[in-house]
């Protein structure tokens, strides 16, 4: 992995997903390796030849970047993050993530996090203080040797679930993404999260073209038929309505 310091032009941006009204990402790259990340696309943007998850750059100034922006910007609610994981492993070095939470508290600002990282726990004391705030875990499987197929460096599963549960002891506001659903038993995921979860996004694998191998090598074909999807979908919906959680697709 190579890591890279560099500076940013800026901290927020405009986002384009309903609900949210900018994103931070505090790094550019990812340490966790997942083999179907989307985000592979900024490679494109930044005329890098690096395969997406074997290089992190760490934007040393957007804590300053952020308070400049903030003081300009209207209020509205924050995504950390979009195109990168705020709390993958650099983080506990470097501590970008902690030092904007710092600076979106100041201002009063709204969150939503998302993350596949435990880590998102050192800053408890943070997370507590914000008036509106909520946390999601991503997670994609309940098998730990499908996890490590496809999100070869990031944390546990037993972690994130965890994580979770501590989070909603606290009084955050979570919720878990299962996305992409990899190969799992759909009903051993859902009752692993239904305790922990105040709402649940789901969403299908939908970058076939960068994992198909990886499926066709270890016979996990038929985890990519759409009947897996739905028979799945069908599964969370029964486990999750029962506890009068909120299923989004």
């Amino acid at each position: 992995m190579r890591v890279s310091e560099i500076e940013a032009k800026s901290a927020l941006t405009r986002s384009r997903i309903p609900s949210l009204d900018f994103c931070l990402n505090p790094y550019f790259g990812c340490g966790h390796g997942c083999r179907y990340c989307y985000a592979d696309f900024m490679c494109r943007f930044r005329k890098r030849k690096e395969r997406w998850g074997s290089f992190v750059d760490v934007k040393t100034n957007v804590p300053e970047l952020l308070e400049r922006q903030l003081r300009r910007r209207p209020p509205g609610r924050v995504s950390i993050s979009t195109v990168t994981d705020p709390y993958q492993p650099v983080e506990s070095k470097y501590r970008l993530t902690r030092r904007c939470l710092q600076t979106l508290l100041d201002y009063g600002r709204r969150i939503s996090i998302l993350t596949k990282s435990d880590l998102v726990l050192r800053d408890m004391d943070l997370l507590k203080q914000f008036e509106a705030c909520e946390v999601g875990l991503t997670i994609t499987t309940d098998n730990e040797k499908i996890k490590k197929l496809f999100e070869p460096n990031s944390p546990t599963i037993r972690r994130r679930i965890k994580a979770l549960e501590k989070l909603k002891e606290q009084g955050i506001v979570t919720y878990a993404f299962i996305g992409p659903l990899l190969p799992a038993n759909p009903a051993k995921l859902g009752e692993m999260i239904v305790p922990f979860a105040d709402s649940l996004l789901v969403d299908r694998m939908n970058y076939r073209s960068k994992v198909v191998r990886i499926y066709r090598q270890n016979r996990l074909e038929r985890f990519l038929e759409d009947d897996y999807f739905d028979a799945a979908a069908e599964t969370f919906e029964k486990i999750f309505e029962n506890k009068q959680i909120e299923v989004v697709w």
